[in-house]
């Protein structure tokens, strides 16, 4: 008798790369980077960094973000949602301090509220749900390219102390590290844009290498540091909880809110995954130069709030799609009445 393999459930989609980032959270819990090691990680993940966003901009079409431009209306919305609602809850989240989330922990949470949107994945489950999918790739550039510039500006407007605040050291990292390296790239596309695109397999796995080698850098830190000992799992669960509830609110948000503004289902389908996420790619970069040491709790939020709206917008988008299976059928089982009755 043949036995099948067991399989996880179609809607659960835990992303390879997910694993890869506990792997790494693993490694650098056992083998830390310290000394000299430290150092030269510390020295490979800064420009790892710049590598990263000189990337983005060199991928960065400019007559494409252009032509985007013409649904602004949408475009606005996802903005708002992203750089405006998501920075709002999270500085209501303050009230859970210190019952539910520690000081530390709500800087994660609140600079997780602060990071752009994604673009695959946003994609991906705007196609899948059948929604606006060109929409939703120039919402997801949009937000991207904003956060480039105003996810460090408002980290270091509301996290104050624990963000760096606008210390010349900071804003100096950040010119250096993240915003010279894009420009750089966007400059250079003339002559690099084919190269690019012709590897874009290969830089995407320099780009996750990349990210992975940040992420063992920022957790050596933490734990060469000792500031692991402040997450106990009670705070770590009351951490999820808190993360579920901020993603039901912006789903929630994003669909009813777009349908009060008249947009079609469509549209609404772009705006609500768009609208939603973060990006763990951005982020966890970005939190290298804005927390230095303190990286590994800042990002923790991050990395748990990516992989759980990767498992709920997976089995929303499928909804969605049957949703628009059946509306297609009945439609269609409508016009065919409509025709034998004109017969």
């Amino acid at each position: 008798m043949n036995r099948r393999t067991p399989r996880l459930p179609s809607w659960l989609p835990i992303d390879p790369y997910i694993l890869a980032l506990i792997g790494t959270v693993v490694l650098a819990a056992i083998l830390p980077a310290s000394g000299t090691a430290a150092d030269v990680a510390g020295g490979a993940s800064t420009g790892a960094i710049a590598f990263l966003f000189f990337l983005y901009g060199a991928r960065l079409s400019t007559a494409e973000a252009m032509d985007g431009f013409k649904h602004w209306r949408l475009h606005l919305t996802v903005l708002i949602c992203t750089f405006a609602v998501f920075p709002l809850l999270g500085l209501v989240a303050r009230g859970l301090v210190p019952y539910i989330l520690t000081p530390q922990l709500h800087s994660g949470f609140l600079f997780l509220c602060l990071v752009p949107s994604t673009i695959q994945s946003s994609i991906a489950f705007t196609s899948i749900a059948r929604g606006n999918v060109p929409a939703a790739i120039c919402a997801g550039s949009f937000s991207s390219i904003a956060g480039i510039f105003l996810t460090p500006l408002l980290a270091a407007a509301l996290l104050g102390g624990n963000g760096g605040g606008f210390s010349a050291d900071v804003l100096l990292r950040i010119g250096v590290q993240l915003l010279l390296p894009f420009v750089a790239g966007q400059l250079l596309r003339r002559w690099i844009g084919g190269f690019i695109t012709r590897h874009r397999k290969l830089l995407g796995r320099v780009d996750r290498g990349s990210i992975l080698l940040v992420v063992y850098t920022a957790f050596s830190e933490g734990m060469v540091a000792g500031i692991w000992h402040q997450v106990t799992p009670a705070r770590l669960g009351a951490l999820l909880g808190a993360e579920a509830l901020l993603l039901a609110l912006m789903l929630a948000l994003t669909w009813y809110g777009a349908k009060r503004l008249g947009f079609d289902r469509a549209d609404r389908i772009a705006i609500q995954f768009a609208g939603s996420k973060k990006s763990l790619a951005a982020g966890l970069p970005m939190a290298s130069v804005l927390f230095g040491a303190q990286a590994s709790l800042a990002v923790l939020p991050l990395m748990l709030f990516h992989q759980m709206q990767l498992m709920v917008c997976a089995v929303i988008a499928k909804r969605r799609s049957r949703d628009a299976e059946e509306e297609s059928r009945a439609v269609g089982t409508v016009s065919r009445e409509a025709a034998a009755a004109v017969r």
